[in-house]
């Protein structure tokens, strides 16, 4: 049996220059979780991360937090996260320059609410496959890579952690709790940076017995951030 402790990196940096570096909240969230596990007695027999800088920077701050003695974490390029600004681009074209789209969310009330409303009417046009031939990357094809991924880690004996983004994680948990993506647009979005989802793969396949654990943000409600 091996147990995966899937990972959704720490907060990235949005509205900056570089979205995929870590923040310093980001970070910090990444060094409590490593500080959390280790506390409970869990060090990873090996590291997975995707391919991303938030992942390797957020494998920095577990690492840092938890104080393990580990092999350099192997890095499956399967767990990244689709192109969300491609997916963006696709619906609104004119966002391809960057100053529309920050012109475009100072303008809205509640910014954040309106990009989130974007991205989400952006992914749900991507994630219906009617136009497949748009995208540098159909949802099924970002499905498959992921499903992929998840084989080979589940391969690895004992307990693996993998760093990984919000849209893996939520095809990861539709396809093991319903058998296919139908759950994905509701998972998505409601994932925490930081958080720990388990799956558990033995003689009867994977299951997934957690779900967006992230006890080690609890204390402080500014930790607890979703993009």
């Amino acid at each position: 049996m091996s147990v995966l402790l899937l990972v959704r990196h720490g907060q990235a940096s949005f509205g900056a220059a570089d979205y995929d570096a870590l923040s310093e909240t980001g970070y910090e969230q990444s060094r409590l979780l490593g500080a959390a596990l280790a506390r409970r007695g869990i060090t990873p027999a090996a590291v997975l991360r995707g391919g991303m800088k938030r992942h390797e920077q957020t494998v920095a701050g577990l690492l840092d937090g938890a104080r393990w003695q580990l092999p350099p974490a192997q890095v499956d390029a399967d767990w990244d996260e689709f192109d969300g600004d491609g997916v963006l681009e696709v619906l609104r074209p004119e966002f391809r320059d960057r100053s529309v789209l920050a012109n475009h969310l100072a303008a809205a009330e509640h910014p954040g609410r309106a990009f989130q409303a974007l991205f989400e009417q952006a992914t749900d046009r991507w994630r219906a496959g009617a136009h497949e031939g748009e995208y540098a990357e159909s949802f099924r094809a970002f499905g498959s890579r992921v499903e992929a991924a998840l084989g080979r880690a589940a391969r690895l004996p004992g307990t693996v952690l993998v760093v990984t983004s919000g849209g893996p994680l939520a095809t990861v948990v539709s396809r093991l709790l319903a058998g296919d993506d139908s759950l994905w647009g509701r998972l998505n979005p409601v994932m925490a940076n930081s958080a720990v989802t388990k799956v558990v793969s033995g003689s009867r396949g994977m299951t997934c017995v957690s779900f967006n654990a992230h006890e080690h943000l609890e204390h402080d409600r500014e930790l607890l951030t979703y993009r």
